[in-house]
């Protein structure tokens, strides 16, 4: 198990500002990342009620679960790696959730065995070192939906937001409210079943 401080900023992008910057940075096509991200939750939603967030991450071969809590200035990332059994029966609601998350889970008084998978969002990502943090290109797709957006790993919140707005502002981009992806993916499977 590891843990680690996020702070980062975000701004969803059009297809043409994704371009921009994307030519700007020098992207390569051989250089996109691809990973799936699969949400979990209980049925009624627990989790978000608390601001927190699970998923497991398939990249580069491996399987990450990862547990995000609102934290001081940012979230806290509880990672565990994963099998890939066990990650495709999580998946697949085969097998219930153990080990050091799940304990977690049972210390915010939610059940881990209620943990079910609500689905899945595909990110291609590209990163940049970018002054004292990281720069990331996504673009996304999950339930026939498809974004880009252009997120800043900081080390410190303050002068992050600063460098994200100066950066923002030089390619004439407005600051959007962004919500995260598992937000934005449940949004998207919300309006989805309710115009099925």
């Amino acid at each position: 198990m590891k843990h680690e401080l996020e702070i980062e900023f975000k701004n969803l992008l059009t297809a043409d500002e994704f371009s921009r910057f994307t030519t700007a940075f020098a992207v390569r096509d051989e250089e996109w990342d691809v990973q799936q991200n699969y949400y979990f939750d209980t049925p009624d939603f627990q989790l978000k009620q608390q601001k927190s967030a699970l998923r497991i991450r398939f990249k580069n071969g491996s399987y990450t679960l990862t547990l995000k809590q609102p934290y001081e200035d940012g979230l806290l990332e509880t990672h565990e790696p994963l099998t890939s059994e066990t990650a495709t029966a999580l998946i697949s609601g085969a097998t219930s959730l153990q080990g050091d998350i799940a304990n977690i889970l049972q210390s915010l008084h939610i059940d881990p065995t209620a943990i079910v998978c609500f689905g899945s969002l595909t990110t291609r990502r590209a990163e940049r070192p970018y002054k004292n943090g990281t720069l990331v290109f996504d673009y996304s797709e999950y339930m026939n939906v498809a974004d880009y957006e252009v997120e800043y790993e900081a080390n410190e919140r303050a002068e992050g937001e600063k460098t994200f707005t100066q950066l923002l502002e030089s390619f004439h981009i407005p600051k959007r409210k962004t919500k995260n992806k598992i937000e934005r993916f449940y949004e998207a499977k919300y309006e989805t079943e309710r115009s099925s």
